[in-house]
């Protein structure tokens, strides 16, 4: 009976193998599409012989592996799933579907059932697969712990300045979650203290607009960022339809004007591992206008205030979506700046942060006066930041003294004059601790007007505190920040401290802790001071 189905079987393999090398995913999924229902249909319609059934099987076991990994290259990874699972109902041996699934579960970051596969796939395969296997089982491993733990070391891609591929990070949440914010809406929250460095959150961006603008700026550059967006744009609407899960998640997210309450999600959403029930929409149908208003309110751009890329090309731009980054708010005293690597992001807080305190970013340059702070937000953000430093820093800006530094410092004047009289005033106004740092962040142009000129320093060098008094007074306050990180190892390097010099021990402990506020615990030793090199090298441009 089977007779005329393999005759088919050979020239549908035959048309297969040329679709394949054409890299036709789409006719070759129809292809075998087809030969999988006239399988279906000869199971169901015809009595079989046991030989005759078992060739059936193989035959629909082939098909059905072979339309898994064309789908998984769509990126289409449910469906193929799906296939790979019904192979494994008819055969739970079968080593091409076995290898197939586990690299679609790695690639949802579903580390432990990857590693069953595999491990399975290693008891059931000949001697051809196994040293393949292995390090896939390996690198399962290495995930799996790093999704548990969150540490990660990239000193080897940093030592080799970035060569070969982004390392691979795996998803990981650490001890945050959503609540409602004290400002209104929601944010997210540390739920147990943590210490400068620390990751928060490992995520990988739904999807990424990517491109090198042109230099010049006007109509050009204007038109290329458009077609980067609309090609962004198509990327997430391919994503919510082939997943109902990526659906779901970007609509936990604000589309900047919610009629009702949107709801507090709940963490387990955001774990690779939750189960599909989790995620049930009565409309499979993406809601393009909430969409697209969860876009503009929530993409967040590589190159800000908060945030490092590494292993870039220059003069390139680029914005993303990345779903749980998108809860954090803005606070001109942030606690958290973003590393990204690839097309994931590293939340890490950027200095001590305590438990219940709201995870925060800042939206645009924090190390700048309240009145420009003030400027920027109604501009550019269309909001009024009531954040600690900012309540304090209207009631001191009520001392006309104050007021006249700041005019004097945008009137030119001599930095360390601006720097001496701050200095003096906050002694008088009794201004203490992580007030100072606010203060210092405010007027930081007049600091490091000082501190990057042997002229000012000899002048003013007794009214003018050390460095890396300020420099960690300012990032107690407003968190780790590369140009403050760049002043102190500028003048670390003056004072030849930066080599490792003796007596450059101490000062080159205080940068590597300000370097771990700034890009987060990535890195051994040796691979931050290379980070820390970078720094420097890009400050001398």
């Amino acid at each position: 009976m089977t007779g005329g189905i393999e005759e088919q079987m050979q020239l549908l393999r035959s048309r297969a193998a040329e679709l394949s090398l054409r890299e036709d995913w789409k006719e070759y999924i129809n292809l075998y599409s087809h030969l999988i229902s006239l399988c279906d249909h000869h199971h169901h319609h015809h009595h079989h012989s046991p030989g005759s059934d078992a060739k059936l099987h193989k035959t629909l076991c082939l098909a059905l592996s072979n339309r898994a990994e064309a789908r998984s290259r769509l990126r289409e990874l449910s469906g193929a799933l799906e296939d790979c699972d019904r192979v494994l109902e008819i055969d739970p041996t079968h080593l091409k579907a076995l290898i197939c699934k586990g690299k679609i579960l790695l690639d949802l970051d579903r580390y432990t059932q990857a590693s069953d596969c595999f491990q399975r796939a290693l008891v059931y395969q000949g001697t051809g697969n196994a040293e393949a296997l292995r390090r896939l089982l390996e690198r399962c491993r290495r995930l799996e712990a790093q999704s548990r733990t969150g540490s990660l070391d990239i000193s080897d891609w940093l030592l080799n300045g970035f060569g070969g591929n982004p390392p691979e990070l795996a998803e990981y949440v650490g001890p945050v979650e959503v609540r409602r914010s004290a400002n209104g809406g929601r944010g997210l929250s540390a739920t147990k203290s943590v210490e400068a460095g620390t990751p928060l959150v490992i995520t990988r961006a739904i999807a990424i607009g990517r491109g090198i603008l042109p230099e010049k700026a006007g109509g050009s550059g204007e038109s290329a960022r458009m077609v980067m967006w609309k090609d962004f744009v198509d990327k997430i609407f391919d994503a919510t339809e082939k997943c109902s899960r990526t659906l779901y998640l970007i609509y936990t997210l604000s589309a900047g004007d919610e009629e009702g309450d949107p709801g507090i999600p709940d963490m387990g959403l955001f774990s690779p591992e939750a189960s599909k029930e989790s995620f049930f929409l009565e409309n499979k149908e993406p809601d393009v206008d909430k969409i697209l208003k969860v876009l503009d309110v929530n993409c967040l751009t590589e190159e800000a205030f908060s945030a490092k890329v590494l292993g870039k090309n220059s003069g390139y731009c680029g914005f993303g979506l990345w779903i749980l980054p998108s809860f954090v708010n803005h606070s001109c005293c942030p606690n958290a700046r973003r590393l990204h690597i690839g097309d994931r992001v590293v939340v890490h807080a950027s200095r001590d942060v305590k438990a219940g305190e709201e995870i925060t970013f800042a939206y645009f340059d924090v190390l700048s006066p309240l009145s420009k702070r003030r400027e920027m937000m109604s501009k550019r953000w269309q909001f009024h930041c009531h954040c600690e430093r900012c309540r304090f820093e209207e009631k001191v800006f009520l001392v006309q003294e104050l007021r006249e530094i700041e005019m004097a410092l945008e009137s030119g004047s001599d930095a360390g004059g601006v720097v001496a009289r701050l200095e003096e005033g906050m002694r008088k106004w009794m201004v203490k601790g992580r007030e100072k740092g606010f203060l210092r962040a405010s007027f930081w142009t007049a600091y490091s007007g000082v501190y990057e000129s042997e002229k000012l320093i000899r002048k003013w060098g007794r009214q003018v505190p050390a460095e890396a008094v300020v420099a960690e007074s300012v990032a107690e306050a407003v968190g780790g920040d590369e140009r403050v990180l760049k002043v102190l190892l500028g003048r670390l390097k003056k004072k030849g401290g930066i080599g490792g010099s003796a007596g450059g021990g101490l000062q080159m402990e205080r940068a590597m802790r300000l370097g771990r506020g700034t890009y987060g615990k990535v890195a051994k030793k040796q691979g931050m001071r290379t980070l820390l090199e970078l720094a420097l090298a890009s400050n001398a441009h």
